[in-house]
């Protein structure tokens, strides 16, 4: 008998709990969106686009679902018209129990900024992705000079990843320039020397050449001896004194 009454009692809960999680996750037939949330991430840090923004992108559209019936709402039509926007990298659309939309935005995490003579201004994220110009991202190295599209996403990405993954380089390089024949130059924030790569060509190594300097050469000599240091030519650091 108790073991009867047991299992009623378990059959009883358990009803409950499918009732209960059915009624929090589906509003009412004909239920309206009483509020939008949008969430950028890295908003302190990356200012590419604001909540703002996001909003008015989706106005212009006809999909800021305020005051739409709930269940009329389709998160994946926000999440694809929010995705084609240049500095969004992921968004995520989702109904709350309480009758709300969610709306959670990942921004593209740039990793360089390019300026070209011929008057080309965008970002490089940290996929490789190009960006309008438009828009905030501090201590960012910038890459000046003859630089193509093949030049930005190729060596320029590669060398602006080292950068960014090495706290020592991401601290050090503000500029990047290239030269009129494809070469090279790093303009650091401390020491007044122009580091000069070359062809851009084992740019790994070469900057394991110029750290060893760094660390076993200007920290004797001072940084300020030289104006140019070049690591063109393998297994050298070649030096020229001011």
């Amino acid at each position: 008998m108790k073991r009867v009454l047991l299992l009623l009692i378990m059959l009883v809960v358990s009803a409950y709990l499918v009732l209960a999680f059915t009624l929090l996750n589906n509003a009412p037939s004909g239920r309206l969106v009483e509020q939008v949330k949008v969430v950028v991430e890295d908003s302190a840090r990356i200012c590419f686009i604001t909540p703002a923004e996001a909003t008015a992108l989706l106005k212009r559209n006809r999909l800021y679902p305020t005051g739409e019936i709930l269940d009329s709402i389709k998160c994946k039509d926000i999440e694809e018209t929010l995705k084609k926007n240049a500095f969004i990298e992921d968004a995520e659309c989702y109904k709350s129990s309480a009758g709300n939309i969610c709306i959670n935005i990942k921004q593209r995490v740039p990793i360089l900024r390019v300026m070209t003579v011929s008057g080309n201004d965008y970002y490089i994220d940290d996929k490789g992705y190009s960006m309008p110009g438009n828009g905030h991202a501090a201590h960012l190295p910038i890459a000046t000079g003859y630089i193509d599209k093949n030049m930005a996403e190729g060596p320029l990405f590669k060398l602006a990843q080292l950068l960014s993954n090495d706290d020592f380089w991401r601290r050090q390089i503000e500029q990047i320039n290239v030269t009129n024949e494809g070469e090279l130059e790093l303009v650091p924030r401390v020491g007044d020397h122009i580091l000069f790569l070359g062809k851009p060509i084992h740019i790994e190594e070469k900057l394991k050449h110029i750290r060893t300097f760094y660390t076993k050469g200007l920290s004797r000599v001072g940084w300020n001896k030289y104006s140019r240091i070049s690591v063109e030519f393998n297994n050298q650091v070649i030096c020229t004194r001011k």
